[in-house]
């Protein structure tokens, strides 16, 4: 069966999460997904927030961007939401949107070697091992875990171009796309990815899910603030991107994606979406009994 979620986006402010987060939960939305975008809202606190707002929900948090976290705190915070909400978490990490690493002083030279580091690092310490590591950018001495999972958990990379996307092969366990990706791009994403699963001599029985987000709007003026909102991210003469229209729309497009290779598809609700309440009840109820 495909995954379906949908985004509380940023552009909210904090205070709207609960209704928001609470609803989703009422109305039967598998997985509800919040980000950290610089400067509005941190990834952690508001995942806490939502997962001690609600009891059966999952909530990802897509993405940590990595250059503003050491690793260490990366992995206490994790392993705390895990222990606290087990089997409800999503961690999703990622090298951040470029400039805004810049604004804050945080860019790196080389993003990628960044991603990989924490990422193996990330995962050993949420496995509870010891680790002592002296890389390009991730250095611990003799770091463990008071508090590591009671069980294993994915870690996820979100990524975009063909390097990071092999590496989310090598050494994450699952791929989180943004909504500029079309169906064709997650068809190239899988090929890469499973590129770098080979390389790194990964099991076929090590699963390895890509989530993809779908630009979505419904409603009357659905398909203006759909092609708005491509426009001003400079998509607007990408073919296949978003979809604008009612349930059956949607679905169809969900559909479009799980084809190509997609396991999850979380619909993200344009940034000026005004009802984003009656948005996640939309996904809940109308558009997850049309996904098989």
């Amino acid at each position: 069966m495909t995954g379906l979620g949908a985004v509380f986006r940023p552009q909210l402010a904090p205070e709207r999460l609960r209704s928001v987060a609470r609803l989703a939960e009422e109305a039967g939305l598998e997985e509800l997904w919040l980000w950290e975008d610089c400067f509005r809202e941190g990834g952690i606190s508001t995942a806490a927030a939502a997962l001690a707002w609600t009891e059966r929900i999952r909530v990802g948090i897509g993405l940590l961007p990595v250059p503003l976290r050491n690793v260490a705190i990366t992995a206490m915070e994790a392993a705390s939401l895990y222990r606290m909400f087990p089997g409800r978490p999503i961690l999703a990490v990622g090298h951040g949107v470029q400039d805004w690493m810049g604004q804050v002083g945080a860019r790196v030279e080389s993003p990628v070697t960044l991603l990989r580091e924490h990422l193996d690092v990330l995962r050993a310490l949420l496995r509870g091992e010891r680790v002592t590591v002296e890389g390009r950018y991730v250095r611990l001495d003799d770091v463990a875990l008071d508090w590591p999972p009671a069980e294993p958990v994915p870690v996820i990379a979100g990524v975009t171009g063909p390097r990071s996307l092999r590496l989310a092969g090598e050494a994450a366990d699952g791929t989180l796309l943004t909504a500029s990706t079309s169906p064709e791009g997650v068809r190239k994403a899988r090929q890469l990815i499973d590129e770098g699963r080979e390389s790194a001599g990964r099991s076929d029985a090590e699963p390895h899910g890509i989530v993809v987000y779908l630009l979505t709007a419904t409603g009357p003026d659905g398909a203006a603030r759909l092609k708005a909102e491509l426009a001003e991210e400079g998509l607007a003469s990408v073919s296949d991107l978003g979809v604008a229209g009612d349930a059956g729309a949607v679905a169809k497009a969900v559909q479009r994606l799980a084809d190509a290779g997609a396991d999850t598809v979380v619909l993200q609700p344009t940034g000026d979406e005004p009802d984003p309440e009656g948005f996640v009840r939309f996904v809940a109820e109308e558009v997850r009994p049309l996904v098989p």
